[in-house]
């Protein structure tokens, strides 16, 4: 059987096409699976997963937390609010009291870029990166191109844009690399000052004028405008940004061919799309959720196949 190049799942950039391959190839066989009368499989059912989540998540958590019950692993769920960590417990310390209690497998969110990393460094453990502050989010751009792929056949050669608060994004990051990886042409748009200074020298375009980039574009990724990271305005006003890069389904109809509408999530609605995008028949945001559990069952299933 093939294998995973690498131990940890912390980031894109340290995947190659081969590896984003077997995940969608596996994650196949597991989306038959969870469709199932009967959604389990015995697969892990000697191995032990901890979710630690460090920041607020809803549909990750979920996701990866069924993902790992569909594979019969025992699951541990350890949020940073109720624990030792508000009475200044390290991070170390926190994973290593965990592994002591003979844990495999780590799904961590955490706001500090490269806090995954970290931790691989200094622990036995399999690391999978669920998010870490605005650097990488590895299963959401997996589980992005592979809704990108089940809908149009292919992500190589089709032409993706990426809309909103790319600066504080790293569902944005995460998914430059994998597209970029899988061959198909990026673009981001968004008002400069959300725009990073470095992006071009990712291979991707810029285009500030949205009507430009969706007439140009095959898939349309929507990114929210992440609040909770903005220390300074970044814009006017939200309604002013709404009028400049929001979809609303006027624009959508108006457009020279029918695109493909995605969001991350959660939803702005209102903000980034109005509602009668975000439940057009043009939006696949529903089967990107679908998707999420396939493609995490994959990434676990993997990665535990190389724990000794």
């Amino acid at each position: 059987m093939s294998e995973l190049s690498v131990k940890h799942l912390l980031g894109i950039k340290y995947l190659n096409e081969k590896d984003i391959q077997l995940i969608f190839e596996t994650a196949d066989h597991f989306k038959e699976v969870i469709n199932r009368s009967i959604k389990k499989v015995p697969s892990l059912r000697d191995i032990t997963i901890a979710n630690i989540f460090f920041e607020n998540s809803t549909r990750t958590k979920l996701s990866f937390e069924l993902a790992e019950k569909r594979l019969s692993a025992d699951v541990i769920n350890f949020s940073a609010g109720q624990s030792s960590v508000k009475k200044g417990e390290t991070l170390i310390d926190t994973v290593n009291n965990i592994l002591s209690m003979k844990v495999d497998m780590v799904v961590m969110r955490h706001p500090n870029p490269g806090a995954g990393i970290f931790l691989s460094k200094h622990v036995k453990a399999s690391i999978v990166n669920a998010g870490d502050g605005a650097h990488e989010h590895p299963t959401q751009a997996l589980l992005d191109s592979y809704s990108i792929r089940e809908k149009l056949g292919d992500v190589g050669g089709k032409n993706v844009v990426i809309v909103g608060d790319i600066l504080h994004s790293r569902v944005a990051l995460s998914n430059i690399f994998a597209l970029k990886l899988q061959g198909a042409n990026v673009k981001v748009c968004g008002p400069r000052t959300l725009l990073p200074k470095y992006i071009e020298s990712l291979g991707v375009g810029v285009e500030t004028d949205l009507r430009k980039a969706l007439n140009w574009c095959d898939v349309a990724n929507m990114l929210r405008i992440q609040n909770e990271r903005l220390d300074i305005s970044y814009f006017p006003t939200t309604r002013e940004y709404t009028q400049q890069f929001g979809v609303n389904k006027k624009l959508l109809d108006s457009l020279d061919k029918k695109i493909v509408i995605m969001h991350p999530g959660p939803i702005n609605r209102g903000v980034e799309i109005t509602t009668d995008v975000a439940d057009s028949q043009q939006s696949i945001i529903l089967n990107q959720v679908e998707n999420g559990v396939a493609i995490r069952m994959a990434v676990i299933y993997l990665l535990a196949s190389k724990i000794k």
